[in-house]
């Protein structure tokens, strides 16, 4: 039995959700979201709050139950206070700034690199070697944040690149004389 999957997901003040068939859509203060479910779990309103069962016992039913609520409650999450992930840029001369619908980032190519910002993706550098990507779409911004790093990914020996924020580098020792 899943211990996350049997938890109903409430629904806060000023937040509906609306059930058509295997499509959840939720509705909130900062926007609107939606997701369809599988089809081996089943989901219900109930009292205020969303229920997602396991249609069967089977294997891939009890698999995909827990990840089903979890979905559910994202989406709840994102429509009431939003998703937000913060990367770090380390390295001399590496540095990133918002540009009108893109984000430019200067990391040691010969040209800087433009990131163009998607739809629903809010985008800020408080400094400029720190990068917050914020949006209501949990899988959006972790997409977003991924894509940002993979032009740098941070390099062992000295730490240099992007980074996020909770990540720790294990760094390596360089060569002996």
């Amino acid at each position: 039995m899943s211990r996350i999957g049997k938890k109903p997901v409430s629904l806060p003040d000023g937040v509906t959700a609306t059930v058509d068939g295997q499509t959840v859509s939720v509705k909130g203060p900062k926007g609107e979201l939606q997701t369809r479910l599988v089809d081996v779990v089943s989901v219900e309103l109930k009292d205020g709050a969303v229920v997602v069962k396991n249609r069967n016992n089977s294997k891939l039913s009890r698999s995909a139950w827990g990840m089903s609520r979890t979905l559910v409650a994202n989406l709840v999450t994102g429509v009431t206070e939003g998703f937000s992930k913060t990367l770090l840029i380390n390295g001399v001369g590496y540095r990133a700034a918002v540009e009108g619908k893109g984000l430019s980032l200067n990391l040691g190519y010969s040209h800087p690199v433009v990131y163009d910002i998607p739809e629903g993706i809010d985008i800020k550098t408080p400094k400029p070697t720190e990068i917050v990507i914020s949006g209501i779409n949990k899988q959006q911004v972790g997409q977003v944040a991924a894509e940002i790093r993979q032009w740098r990914k941070p390099e062992p020996y000295k730490g240099k690149g992007i980074k996020y924020a909770d990540e720790y580098i294990f760094r390596k020792e360089g060569k002996k004389k």
